[in-house]
């Protein structure tokens, strides 16, 4: 990152908050990604339309967001491919272990205070912590 603006920053952290809180309000559910995506594939019949909905609006938000001029996210030229699938299949196990993911507890458990989901998150930035430590100084993956 070349440099931080913390107004476009708000205003992402406003949007995601009020998607959370409609998607709560109008349907009940909790905004955790990772539990949208995983009802796509064992959901009721019927559930699945508000979820391809919802993923496919994570898409398009990204989309417009590019289209009025924000930068694309970058992928990390030269990072080892094995990493990265180890990387995922071990965020897939760690959503499974904690009943959520990061959106899911650390933005709705949260405001919530749930205590599920403080003890979710605190897990989740100390695994981080760790992980940045050992990609960076141990295999030295700068």
């Amino acid at each position: 990152m070349t440099h931080f603006t913390p107004w476009t920053a708000l205003a992402g952290g406003m949007l995601i908050g009020l998607a959370a809180v409609l998607l709560l309000w109008l349907n009940g559910r909790v905004a955790g990604v990772s539990g949208v995506a995983a009802g796509l594939w064992w959901g009721e019949g019927g559930d699945r339309v508000w979820r391809v909905l919802f993923l496919v609006g994570l898409i398009v938000g990204c989309g417009a967001w590019v289209a009025l001029g924000g930068a694309a996210p970058q992928a990390r030229p030269g990072f080892p491919v094995p990493l990265l699938v180890i990387g995922g299949l071990l965020v897939g196990y760690g959503t499974a272990l904690s009943g959520g993911c990061t959106s899911g507890h650390g933005v709705c458990g949260l405001a919530r205070l749930a205590p599920r989901s403080i003890t979710a998150t605190v897990v989740f930035l100390l695994v981080a912590v760790v992980t940045t430590f050992v990609v960076r100084h141990v295999l030295q993956q700068a």
